[in-house]
């Protein structure tokens, strides 16, 4: 079995992470069967509670498991089977290409990581981070409203490019070498705060589509975006095409 290293300056959570994830890519811990306990991993690992709950909650939000009030933690990563992998465009925002979007940076800034964002970045508490705020519009009707955070020693400089008019993708590949190869994607229902609201238009409150993101290049995470998206107008897309074996 695989251990945690603690020679390895890899935080122990993610250790286990990788490790419980492996074992889910495997098969060695199939579909819809329960994963041991926590005291059971604690014990296994020789890890503490909060390592454990810390890795199991990241796969949880990475859809790997599922927890369920008074059962248990289950398995529910559909893990496609060799062969049948699926390619699709990467995107920054998931809008068809015909439509054409406007950008207006509203906050551009180097901050400290707040809340869990260095979990989420997968950078030390005490590390700057860049953050970014933008409302994108279609014919001057604000669309979505997007907060991205990005590892400051990754691209030092980005708060002086052009981030209005360039995508970020094309900034990090042509200006710091940074191709994003995978973006995790994960939406859901939320309700716009005040200031929320007010950028998009809407009532506090009203009903939204929340857009979470996780963009890397290789294994290293290059991007967390949160974005909000009024609900009646347009539609996210995306175009899956079947890789050629």
């Amino acid at each position: 079995m695989e251990l945690i290293d603690r020679e390895d300056h890899q935080k122990l959570y993610l250790q286990l992470l990788q490790i419980i994830k492996k074992k889910i890519e495997n098969g060695d811990w199939p579909l819809n069967s329960q994963i041991p306990t926590e005291e059971e991993l604690c014990t296994t690992f020789s890890v503490s509670r909060a390592t454990v709950r810390t890795a199991v909650l990241e796969l949880v939000r990475q859809g790997y498991l599922k927890r369920q009030q008074g059962k248990g933690t289950f398995i529910c990563k559909n893990i496609m089977s060799e062969g049948i992998a699926m390619l699709t465009n990467l995107k920054e925002l998931m809008f068809e290409d015909s439509l054409v979007l406007s950008s207006n940076v509203m906050a551009r800034t180097v901050m400290m990581p707040v809340d869990d964002l260095d979990a989420k970045l997968n950078v030390p508490p005490d590390k700057h981070i860049i953050y970014i705020k933008r409302l994108y519009s279609v014919d001057e009707e604000p669309i979505l409203l997007q907060e991205s955070y990005i590892p400051y020693h990754l691209c030092p400089l980005l708060l002086e490019d052009d981030i209005e008019h360039h995508s970020l993708f094309d900034i990090f590949e042509k200006n710091y070498g940074i191709k994003i190869t995978r973006a995790d994607n994960h939406i859901d229902i939320t309700h716009l705060t005040l200031n929320e609201s007010r950028a998009l238009g809407l009532t506090e409150g009203s009903a939204a589509i929340l857009l979470t993101q996780y963009f890397y290049s290789g294994d290293t995470l290059i991007m967390y975006a949160r974005s909000v998206k009024r609900p009646d107008r347009f539609q996210f897309f995306i175009d899956l095409e079947r890789k050629s074996l």
